[in-house]
């Protein structure tokens, strides 16, 4: 067997079926297989596996064992010569899995290779491609230095800045979002460490991956959504675990150091400052009217029962485009049929349309609910229809 997609679910029932319908379309010509370890989820996760989905591989864990125990335990069961650790909050474009496999053939020494990831607004995320994260470096990501001096080596290093989002190349560290990598690597370096604080494990993994002598690869060539604020709000509990996670990684592979406590903290406590002035954004207020990709037209009565708005079907992309432009300061939710349209496709218009007016939703194979996240600051949305 070629290629194990290998996803942890912890109670995101509805972005995990999102998840595996994508996955589905672009494994449909490898010699694959999609593999589920459940963490004891109560929102009916493991019942929507077998109804829908009853080709996958599930495994039911009786307590939530946390995210390195998790993967490892789903790898063990793996039988492809790759593998790729994914999000159950992520959709793949069609093509994702067979570009990376053919990049994949092609290099010496390969160690873990990510790609190119969106928001659900469909902004480049920047933990795409990242730095080791030593001392000064995590000192600037909690600081927020990396946004004000993007272009400076000495401050854009967390999120390696200097490396275009367009570009190939290789990168120290790589996000747990999607890790795609030899099963073999994986097994010779040991897998997750069990030990590892949340937001360390797939540093840690890439870190040790690097130290065998293999190289990490941001690829990108294939873009993938991230609805990365659905498990994770950033907050200032959020930045006290990025600490801890980072102090184990540094006591783990260095020596321990007063210095990076101390930036630490100063870095946190300058994040918990600007917390207290929110940024106002378009992205928060209602959408004033619907747009809806598909040429199912009975999703026209349904949106527009759910929300009693305006609801627009279109079947083509030049038509979205046209609407888009004439609604200028309007604001406006695009919702895509991923029957009718591509998710290849859906991703590219959300990468294209950067308008802060315009948000977007995904609607479920059975029209029954909406999923999306309009910045990844917030937490992802599920709408029930029905």
């Amino acid at each position: 067997m070629q290629l194990s997609v290998v996803i942890l679910n912890y109670n995101v029932r509805y972005f995990l079926e999102t998840c595996l319908v994508s996955v589905q379309k672009a494994i449909q010509n490898i010699d694959s297989e999609i593999i589920v370890i459940d963490n004891a989820s109560t929102d009916g996760s493991c019942e929507m596996i077998k109804e829908r989905f009853p080709e996958v591989y599930l495994i039911e864990n009786s307590e939530n064992v946390g995210f390195p125990k998790g993967n490892n335990i789903g790898v063990e069961k793996a039988k492809g010569d790759y593998i790729c650790i994914l999000n159950p909050d992520t959709v793949v474009a069609e093509d994702t899995f067979t570009k990376i496999l053919q990049f994949a053939e092609k290099q010496n020494e390969l160690g873990i290779i990510g790609c190119k990831m969106i928001d659900g607004s469909g902004l480049f995320l920047p933990e795409s491609k990242r730095g080791v994260p030593t001392p000064w470096v995590a000192f600037t990501k909690v600081a927020g230095l990396y946004k004000y001096f993007p272009k400076s080596t000495l401050f854009n290093q967390y999120y390696l800045q200097h490396i275009p989002q367009s570009s190939t190349q290789k990168v120290p560290i790589l996000t747990g979002a999607f890790m795609f990598l030899k099963r073999q690597l994986y097994q010779e370096v040991g897998g997750f460490d069990q030990d590892c604080f949340m937001y360390s494990d797939d540093v840690d993994l890439s870190y040790l991956v690097t130290k065998k002598g293999f190289s990490n690869y941001y690829f990108a060539d294939t873009t993938i959504i991230h609805y990365k604020g659905e498990s994770t709000q950033k907050d200032v509990l959020y930045m006290k675990r990025f600490q801890e996670a980072m102090t184990f990684f540094y006591k783990k592979h260095f020596n321990q150091s007063f210095l990076f406590t101390l930036i630490m903290k100063i870095g946190i406590k300058l994040f918990a400052f600007k917390k207290m002035f929110p940024l106002k954004s378009f992205k928060t207020q209602k959408p004033e009217c619907y747009l809806i990709m598909s040429e199912n037209e009975a999703l026209e009565d349904s949106i527009t029962s759910k929300f009693n708005k305006n609801t627009v079907i279109i079947n083509n992309i030049e038509g979205l485009r046209m609407l888009i432009g004439m609604a200028e300061k309007s604001t406006a939710e695009v919702i895509f049929d991923t029957k009718f349209i591509s998710h290849s496709d859906m991703i590219q218009i959300m990468q294209d349309i950067n308008q802060k007016n315009i948000t977007f939703k995904i609607i479920s194979p059975l029209n029954d609910y909406l999923i999306g996240s309009n910045t990844s600051e917030v937490r992802g949305e599920v709408i029930i229809l029905s």
